[in-house]
């Protein structure tokens, strides 16, 4: 008997009942999984299980039915099913967009050349937004070239943001990791796909030339040699053949220039010029005899670019139009070289021969270029100041580096230790400088005067030395010619001036008048005399007991006028 319900009878409790031989009572397997997907399960026709039966509709109720949406009477709306999803790296798996573009490459040292132009494709990849920059090769091209930027998202601001394909047109500029590339064309798929989004492309544009390219394509330089000018005949018949010129280099416009003479030696053999500095004695200036080394030298030259390295490169045949030649140095004339110019007076035997008979220059007059005589400026000498020694003074005036003024060794070594001492009062009209007295020493080895003043007890006026050890000039003395005091002029009762001091020799040391003595063809006769007077009128003074002697006597008995 069958589990299922007899035909006719309501499916309700109390009109069915179980069926004692059924075994099986696991609940039928609807769904299953095919190929990763759920699917119902179709029913198959076994034991304890019957067919389903489907009602068979048409194409156009199914469809109705897909898309009505179920009403409820009671609760919330359920939400439709979502379409079915597939992901981007499905959608968009091995589409790639593809831009032709360049980029121009600055080349700061070079000649031919200020930038190159490389060609560069840009690879966008749909499925994960990367880009890939791959120059193309050039063969002998001698540039590492290839996969210039590896696959992956560039960013393109600060913001983080990163390049999209709604960001790629043809005619517009990218900047990756600081080089701008110029995008101008497209493949016909990626013009598909950005006009299906609905992108309006830009139109293409050209590829600029590379410079460097274009000179390659040009046909290589080709020498011809005139037919009437032969070098080898040059070299044979012009060996060992110059003109010499002498010449005046005028650099007085510059800052410490002046007038200089070179020699201008002009090569026949090979067209060059060479510039010889001249050297006086004591000119002061290095020994390097080679102004301007041996050189051919361009007269004109074609019109340059500013950025022609002219002072780091040579220029070429190519550049210069005309050289110079024989005819360009004539006498009277001046000549650029090198931006200086030169002036030629004069010439020697063979260059003077060589215009008149190859040439057939005749008017060959040497100029003059003597200098005239410069007048002699006089040395003015300014009046002493009173600082210092004279001659210390004067050799500030002499030279820039004063040097000490000489000594007379032999002289210090014979008179080392002789001093000649005289006593003096000084001349004045106070009456405080009645009673002071002084004590003048005059050495005789350099010739200097110094001057002490022994100490008073109870005068008020403190001794000391007077005057430091210096030579002292005699009143109306100049600087041209200084006089200065000697021994000559120390007699008794004499006058001296030291620095608008006036002294009056009053006395002098025993020592003084052996000295004299033993030196009398070295005074005048008149000092002797006034020394041997004075010292026996003050024997004689002693020998009658006046006090003041006495005073000055020493213990011994021996007479000291200084003391």
């Amino acid at each position: 008997m069958s589990s299922h319900p007899v035909h006719g009878l309501p499916f309700l409790p109390g009109n069915t009942y179980r069926d004692p031989t059924k075994s099986i009572f696991h609940r039928s397997q609807t769904l299953t999984y095919r190929n990763g997907y759920s699917r119902p399960v179709l029913p198959t026709v076994g034991i304890g299980r019957e067919p389903i039966t489907v009602n068979q509709l048409s194409q156009a109720d199914l469809d109705e039915l897909a898309n009505k949406r179920p009403t409820l009477t009671y609760g919330q709306v359920r939400q439709a099913p979502p379409s079915t999803f597939i992901p981007s790296y499905v959608a968009f798996d091995k589409k790639v967009l593809r831009f032709e573009g360049y980029f121009k490459e600055t080349v700061p040292i070079s000649q031919d050349e200020h930038y190159r132009v490389r060609k560069v494709s840009i690879y966008y990849y749909l499925e994960d937004d990367t880009i890939s920059v791959v120059e193309p090769p050039v063969e002998n091209s001698g540039i590492p070239q290839g996969t210039f930027i590896k696959r992956q998202r560039h960013p393109k601001n600060d913001n983080g943001d990163h390049y999209h394909w709604k960001d790629l047109n043809v005619g517009i500029n990218i900047t990756l990791y600081g080089r701008t590339l110029r995008l101008i064309s497209c493949d016909r798929f990626t013009q598909d796909f950005l006009e299906s989004e609905g992108i309006e492309l830009n139109l293409p544009e050209e590829i600029p030339p590379d410079p460097y390219t274009e000179i390659r394509k040009e046909p290589n330089r080709t020498y011809t040699t005139p037919p009437d000018f032969d070098k080898l005949k040059q070299f044979l018949t012009m060996d060992r053949k110059v003109l010499r010129f002498f010449s005046l280099w005028d650099d007085s416009g510059s800052m410490f220039g002046e007038i200089r003479p070179v020699i201008i030696h002009y090569y026949l053999v090979d067209d060059t010029v060479e510039v010889r500095e001249v050297h006086e004695r004591n000119d002061g200036r290095d020994p390097f005899p080679v102004l301007m080394r041996r050189q051919r030298l361009p007269k004109s030259v074609k019109d340059l670019r500013d950025t022609f390295p002219k002072c780091v490169l040579e220029m070429s045949e190519q550049e210069v139009t005309e050289w110079y030649t024989p005819r360009d140095f004539m006498l009277g004339r001046h000549v650029t070289i090198l931006g200086r110019k030169f002036f030629l007076y004069d010439c020697d035997a063979y260059t003077l021969d060589f215009y008149q008979e190859k040439l057939g220059v005749q008017d060959l007059t040497p100029a003059d270029v003597t200098k005239p005589q410069e007048e002699e400026v006089t040395q003015e000498i300014p009046p002493y100041n009173g600082y210092g020694l004279l001659e210390d003074s004067l050799q500030n005036c002499l030279t820039l580096i004063p040097k000490p003024p000489k000594k007379d060794v032999i002289k210090m070594l014979e008179n080392d230790h002789k001093v000649l001492r005289y006593a003096a009062a000084l001349d004045s009209m106070n009456p405080e400088d009645k009673e002071r007295r002084f004590i003048l020493s005059y050495y005789l080895s350099d010739d200097t005067i110094s001057i002490f003043e022994p100490q008073i007890r109870n005068s008020g006026i403190i001794g000391g030395k007077f005057l430091e050890k210096s030579r002292v000039t005699k009143p109306g003395s100049t600087m041209d010619n200084p006089v200065y005091y000697g021994p000559d002029d120390f007699t008794i009762g004499s006058v001296v001036e030291v620095f608008r001091q006036r002294f009056i020799i009053k006395d002098a040391d025993r020592y003084v008048l052996n000295y004299m003595k033993t030196h009398e063809h070295q005074f005048p006769c008149e000092v002797l005399r006034s020394l041997e007077k004075h010292f026996h009128a003050q024997e004689g003074d002693r020998e009658l007991g006046n006090p003041d002697i006495q005073e000055r006597t020493g213990s011994g008995g021996t007479y000291d006028p200084i003391i």
